[in-house]
């Protein structure tokens, strides 16, 4: 007997499967060298490098963050986060809602502190990197060290501004408060300080005394300083040279920087003043050194530097500034400071001088060559006989082409005739200051300017108008653009807030939170929109919600109601927020009218649907869920504006329509005897609400 089996089809699976054994180890071959690969990159990186898990556990870091932040990979293994994010934290509710979370990021700020306490400006980067259990995303921060690029920035802004400053200013009196804030704003210095040995830097500065005594004359702190008795201690105290760091600028007339003011000690200085004054001054001198550190401390306040204000050799004051944060000593910024010294230093003797330089025309002129300002002397005929560089290089005019330009050949048309009118005025004798008008250049740019005009008269006749002016063009194209974002800012807000809220925001920054006693809260969305998405592109998608949502848009308005948000197909609008600042009367008025509102919006959206799927060939249907009661009302202004409301009021409406009926409106009792006596209900029964229990529901049919 012979038996046959036919294992064709076993050999054929063998095959198979033998092939893919040899496929996974093939695969398994790369995957492996493809992981190596990407080690290598990451441990390769310039760039910082963390993964954390949902909620910011740190789950690796390549070399190049721990070079960065100064810890070692144990320290940051398991760590959160905000173990690095010293400001500015990622790691707040709004980021962990998934809507949000699942979104990345480019290019984000954030002040991060090294293992030093050392802060740092970091450019994040952020990706979610999803997996297929929900909840388990893993989070890559990549990271990039901005703080020198940040600190040049800084550091030119402040230069800009004092440059701007000392160019405006009238007086010293006016421009150093303004250049210590400057300073402080631009730099993220806490408090400056102006000492001098007058009562303040005045134009008419006279030559110190061998051992002057230093005062502080001038001021400024952040608002977020609580530092009202070190200011008092400061205004009270004084020192002679070599004491403080005051003196010590004074007697080195060099900049110099205190990275700990509770480390500072001054026994030196004070041994060689005890020499010159005494017992009694040396322990003068010492406790309100002690008295002013200590207070200091108190406050906060942990670095300190100072720069002198020099001038041809002659010390005019000492700026000191002081910061919360422990910083490091910064050789350019002392380097810059020097120089802003001088600059101010310049600035004070250019003020004593200009007096002087007043009786003599040709020092005027040496003062006018080096000035910033356009300075200009025209003939009775409008003939310019002198401008000086600055002119010459705003306009862009040589010296050559001046004397054969008129007055009139460089200013706009626009201003053509009050120009001429003014010209009469001061040929008159009448001295205007504060005039502005528009000079045209050479290549034919609008150049705004700011001045005063007057004239020389000589036995009774003019012979000479001369204006000096300041080129504001720079500051009116800024107002421009600043007046045109601030309009487009406001627009894009009215559309995201209410805007009573929108009002209140202008003036309160932050938060802003309130509670209802009785609002009224529609839910709707689109019956098997998603089914219907499957089917369609996603741009026909959100074609189609565009329309119907415009329709739903314009109802909200005619019915004076508040669209909260659109979330996919979701549409959640509530009536009966008061219109502006709320008090309790008017809430009662608008309670009833809110809830009609949104029960008469209900009906107009199942006849805008039914409208819509005539006019587009469409069989869709609309689930509307409507409840009253107490919400609350929260506008939130972090990184963006949101506006939302909370409370179990939301999450019943939300109920009503992810539970009710295709086609149909379900409210709930409560909303249901608000309404029965003006519209017609049929009664649903009774249906099972998460977290509370059974409730009685209605379909609103119609308005009777």
């Amino acid at each position: 007997m012979v038996i046959f089996e036919n294992v064709a089809k076993k050999m054929i699976l063998k095959q198979r499967l033998s092939q893919r054994i040899n496929d996974a180890k093939l695969l398994y071959s790369v995957l492996a060298a493809y992981k190596n690969y990407i080690e290598k990159v990451i441990s390769s990186m310039a760039d910082a490098l963390l993964i954390t898990t949902k909620l910011g556990e740190i789950k690796k870091v390549n070399t190049a963050a721990l070079e960065l932040f100064g810890y070692s990979e144990e320290e940051l293994i398991n760590q959160p986060i905000d173990l690095i994010f010293e400001q500015n934290k990622i790691w707040e509710p709004a980021f962990q809602q998934v809507s949000l979370y699942k979104k990345s990021f480019q290019k984000r700020e954030i002040v991060c502190c090294k293992k030093t306490k050392e802060k740092i400006l970091i450019a994040f980067s952020c990706l979610v990197i999803k997996k297929k259990i929900d909840g388990l995303e893993d989070i890559v921060y990549i990271g990039r060290d901005i703080t020198a690029r940040q600190r040049r920035q800084q550091r030119n802004n402040a230069q800009y501004a004092i440059t701007r400053i000392l160019s405006k200013s009238q007086s010293v009196k006016q421009a150093i408060p303004k250049i210590i804030q400057a300073i402080c704003e631009n730099l993220a210095w806490d408090l400056g300080e102006l000492w001098t040995s007058n009562q303040y830097i005045e134009a008419s500065v006279q030559r110190c005394s061998v051992n002057p005594v230093l005062r502080c004359v001038e001021i400024w702190s952040s608002r977020t300083l609580a530092a009202q008795e070190f200011k008092a201690i400061t205004w009270q105290t004084t020192y002679t040279p070599s004491v403080g760091l005051p003196g010590q600028i004074w007697v080195t007339r060099s900049p110099v920087w205190m990275s700990h003011i509770s480390h500072h000690t001054n026994h030196t200085n004070i041994e060689r003043l005890g020499k010159e004054q005494g017992a009694d001054g040396r322990c003068f001198n010492e406790a309100a050194s002690e008295r002013r550190s200590q207070a200091a401390v108190e406050a906060g306040l942990h670095t300190a530097f100072g720069f002198p204000i020099l001038a041809d050799n002659e010390m005019l004051g000492v700026m000191i500034f002081l910061s919360r944060d422990v910083q490091s000593k910064d050789a350019d910024l002392l380097q810059m400071m020097v120089s802003i010294g001088s600059q101010i230093a310049q600035f004070i003797k250019r003020k004593q001088a200009e007096s002087a330089l007043l009786e003599s025309e040709e020092r005027y002129r040496d003062l006018f060559e080096n000035a910033n300002d356009l300075i200009q002397s025209v003939t009775p005929y409008g003939r310019l006989e002198y401008v000086n560089r600055a002119w010459l290089k705003t306009l862009g005019y040589t010296q050559a082409e001046i004397h054969k330009i008129n007055l009139f050949d460089i200013i706009h048309p626009d201003f053509q005739e009050e120009s001429r009118e003014l010209f009469c005025r001061v040929m008159s004798g009448e001295k205007l200051e504060q005039l502005t008008t528009v000079f045209v250049s050479k290549d034919g740019q609008k150049i705004f300017v700011e001045g005063n005009i007057n004239c020389k008269f000589v036995e009774g006749k003019p012979v000479a108008t001369r204006g000096i002016f300041r080129n504001i063009t720079d500051s009116i194209v800024a107002e421009e653009a600043l007046r045109h974002q601030q309009q487009e800012t406001e627009r894009v807000l009215l559309d995201i807030l209410p805007e009573a809220i929108f009002n209140r925001q202008k003036e309160e920054a932050g938060t802003i939170a309130e509670d209802f006693a009785n609002v009224t809260v529609l839910f709707a969305d689109i019956v098997g929109l998603t089914e219907i998405a499957s089917q369609i592109t996603a741009v026909q998608l959100v074609n189609i919600l565009n329309k119907i949502f415009s329709v739903f848009d314009q109802l909200t308005e005619r019915y004076g109601l508040e669209k909260i948000k659109t979330t996919g197909d979701a549409y959640m609008v509530v009536g009966g927020l008061p219109r502006g600042y709320p008090n309790h009367a008017q809430a009662i008025a608008l309670e009833d009218t809110g809830t009609f509102a949104i029960a008469q919006m209900a009906l107009d959206m199942q006849t805008a649907i039914a409208q819509f799927n005539t006019e587009n060939n469409k069989n869709f249907s609309i689930r509307i869920g409507i409840h009253s009661g107490p919400v609350a009302a929260e506008a939130i202004s972090m990184k963006k504006f949101t506006y939302d409301l909370w409370g179990d009021t939301v999450k019943i409406a939300s109920c009503m329509q992810s539970q009710g009926l295709a086609g149909k409106i379900q409210v709930t009792e409560i909303t249901y005897k608000c309404l029965r006596d003006e519209f017609l209900f049929e009664k649903r029964g009774e249906i099972e609400i998460k977290g509370k229990g059974k409730m009685t529901t209605y379909v609103l049919v119609s308005r009777k």
